[in-house]
């Protein structure tokens, strides 16, 4: 069990929350976080890069002396490899980065690195995050209040169009619900700041998926 602070906007601790770690899969899989880490990582690759073959060069394909009795070694035109500025062998072409994986493997992906966040301690509950209308002042002194300094992911329960303006413009800064937070998400941000109302959330949803795991490996089992 993990035991977790609750803060207002302030800094100050309002209660406390407690966190199973089996309802996130009870241990962290690091190398299912490797493969997840590297399908987004892959999937915001451009993909573009190119090289041109020797057929696609622009040289004439005259020859630049003839075979014998110059003293240099042979030569058939200018746009061979070995020259300068001639072609590529078996250079980069556009091409598609991406590959996916199973959909169970991708939210276990994300349990873990969840998991992992609470068990370094770079967590960060808050009560409520509100704002009336856009304010990003009030959003970097309510980062700074709870001392968060680094790169941070703010997860909430539901879009709002004025939390998520208020902290757009800071640098380091990002925010999601927490419905359609990944791995990647999680991973790439020091800190994770998460509303109570959230945390609950992704604590019930997580919950669910692995009791339906734990049900159809009993089946499996039975029907053996």
């Amino acid at each position: 069990m993990i035991e977790l602070p609750v803060h207002d906007r302030t800094g100050q601790v309002v209660g406390n929350i407690t966190i199973d770690e089996a309802d996130f899969g009870g241990q962290v899989r690091r190398q299912l976080l490797r493969q997840a880490i590297l399908m987004y990582e892959a999937a915001r690759r451009v993909g573009t890069a190119s090289t041109k073959t020797r057929g696609q060069v622009a040289y004439s394909h005259r020859k630049p002396w003839r075979q014998k009795g110059t003293g240099r070694a042979r030569a058939g035109f200018r746009g061979s490899p070995l020259w300068r500025g001639g072609g590529v062998v078996f250079g980069p072409r556009p091409r598609d980065y991406r590959f996916k994986m199973p959909k169970k493997a991708v939210w276990r992906a994300t349990a873990s690195a969840f998991l992992s966040k609470f068990q370094d301690g770079e967590v960060v509950v808050v009560d409520e995050l509100k704002a009336e209308e856009p304010k990003t002042r009030e959003m970097a002194a309510t980062l700074k209040n709870l001392g968060i300094e680094r790169t941070c992911l703010v997860a909430i329960e539901q879009h709002d169009v004025n939390l998520w303006k208020s902290a757009r413009n800071i640098p380091g800064v990002s925010m999601k619900a927490v419905a359609e937070v990944n791995a990647y998400d999680v991973l790439r941000h020091r800190h994770l700041l998460i509303t109570r109302a959230a945390l609950e959330a992704l604590v019930g949803t997580m919950r669910r998926r692995f009791a339906k795991r734990e049900v159809a490996a009993a089946q499996g089992e039975s029907e053996r």
